[in-house]
């Protein structure tokens, strides 16, 4: 197979020009691929969490502009001050916070839900994993955004 440099290259600055970390072309019987790690910096503590363990999470979906919009977000400490039964992520994959697109979420705060409950899916490997309510009560804060890439153990839901 011929490997065209500059096409490699031109793909390398799109993936630095767009924060991917693969990208993948196709061409009759040609494929070429060029992938780079990205080191995560681990969040800062917040009081009364532990931090969760780092690993690597499938891409989102959306824009990575929109990326970093979650992490700004002031909201990210008010868990914190939540008290009641954290629901937390058995697996590392991709949040929905509804059974698909452009359906009501399954759970808004304020919504009563009783032990069994879905209440958001992890997809991890193509397989969509239902988050249930371990126990019954109000949901007082919802952690994530739909379509967000979550970590094993990660604080989805609070049940006051």
């Amino acid at each position: 197979m011929n490997i065209d440099g500059s096409l490699v290259r031109e793909l390398a600055e799109l993936l630095a020009d767009t924060g991917l970390t693969e990208i993948e072309v196709a061409d009759g019987g040609r494929k070429i691929r060029v992938a780079r790690n990205i080191q995560i910096a681990a969040p800062a503590p917040v009081a009364g969490y532990a931090p969760a363990p780092m690993g690597y999470a499938p891409a989102p979906a959306a824009a990575p502009a929109a990326a970093p919009a979650p992490a700004a977000a002031p909201a990210a400490a008010a868990p914190a001050a939540v008290e009641g039964t954290q629901v937390k992520s058995p697996m590392v994959g991709t949040v929905y916070l509804a059974p698909e697109p452009g359906a009501p979420d399954f759970i808004t705060v304020g919504k009563s839900v009783k032990a069994g409950d879905t209440l958001v899916i992890v997809e991890a490997m193509k397989v969509m994993n239902p988050i249930t309510a371990p126990v019954g009560g109000t949901i007082v804060a919802i952690n994530i955004e739909n379509a967000q890439p979550v970590e094993f153990d990660q604080p989805l839901v609070v049940i006051g």
